[in-house]
């Protein structure tokens, strides 16, 4: 993180970081130190002990301010990860893929990992932008379960079902590890060699980089990699979100210091076992509405061969 992003947010969080002293303090630690100590447990997944020497603090003071800032971001500033309500803003997300790979109506790519804590693991999901910003993302302890399942279980699902998270033709974009609906496109399972199909699928791999450049972003939060450590699972689950609203922070101040370049590696714990009959169980609607984006992927390319050829 670079030093204007860590003054800009000290700045921004100091009446609510100021609110509260761990309680064996003998001294009112700065906005600054409390931040400084919590952003070095989730950059680096420094232990406390070490964190506590480090800064000069008890054990317990250190291990109170990594967690009273995750319930300050987690409390007072989840709506950075709010997906987007109005039409003009998931144009504005469309657009952006559009740019990507040609093709209309994509307001987010679907991206799954998981993660080992002390008494199991957690299964997640998230959606991003074509700059990679988490437009939301949803974790689940007991992790267990197929990437599909994990999604089922979540707002987002029961509420693109209903049809009240996006508009008429816009969809989000998905892996081989999710299904075909109306309102999430996934590649063709077996496209037929030079169709339109694999043109799609090709669209597909570009519109989804996004959500992997962002996984592997959050990784670079070395924390997330010792969640093992956290006796509380609340604790460990928040992490989890403070280190998606800090990306989504970085991004905002125009900040790549804990961004990774590529993506492509981090296709984490993907089931790849979508059912081969699924043309059979998918709706019609979703049947046609990728038919006709395959048309669309086909077309795009021959326009983008025609334009290299001249």
């Amino acid at each position: 993180m670079r030093s204007s992003t860590f003054e800009w947010l000290a700045g921004l969080l100091d009446p609510l970081m100021d609110s509260r002293d761990p309680t064996d303090s003998p001294f009112r630690l700065p906005t600054t130190t409390r931040l400084a100590l919590a952003l070095a447990r989730l950059a680096t997944g420094a232990c406390y002990a070490d964190l506590a020497a480090r800064f000069s603090v008890s054990e317990s003071a250190a291990r109170f301010c990594a967690r009273h800032l995750s319930r300050v971001l987690c409390t007072n500033f989840r709506f950075w990860l709010a997906f987007p309500s109005s039409p003009d803003h998931l144009r504005a997300v469309s657009t952006g893929f559009a740019s990507l790979a040609g093709l209309p109506g994509c307001c987010g790519a679907l991206g799954s990992t998981r993660f080992h804590l002390r008494h199991g693991p957690a299964a997640a999901f998230l959606v991003a932008d074509a700059s990679s910003k988490i437009l939301t993302m949803a974790a689940f302890f007991r992790g267990d379960r197929r990437e599909i399942e994990v999604l089922k279980s979540s707002s987002l699902y029961r509420e693109a079902e209903k049809g009240r998270l996006l508009g008429p033709e816009q969809y989000l974009i998905g892996d081989e590890s999710h299904h075909l609906c109306p309102w999430l496109m996934v590649p063709f399972a077996t496209p037929v060699p030079g169709s339109c199909e694999e043109d799609f699928n090709a669209a597909v791999r570009a519109m989804c980089w996004p959500a992997r450049r962002a996984l592997a972003s959050l990784q670079k939060w070395r924390v997330l990699s010792r969640l093992r450590e956290e006796e509380a699972t609340k604790v460990a689950m928040a992490f989890i979100g403070t280190c998606a609203i800090l990306h989504n922070v970085l991004l905002m101040r125009e900040d790549d210091s804990a961004l990774q370049e590529s993506g492509e590696e981090w296709l984490l714990n993907s089931d790849k076992c979508r059912e081969e009959e699924e043309e059979e169980t998918a709706e019609k609607k979703a049947i046609f509405l990728r038919s006709s984006l395959a048309v669309k992927a086909r077309a795009m390319r021959k326009a983008v061969g025609m334009v290299s050829a001249h």
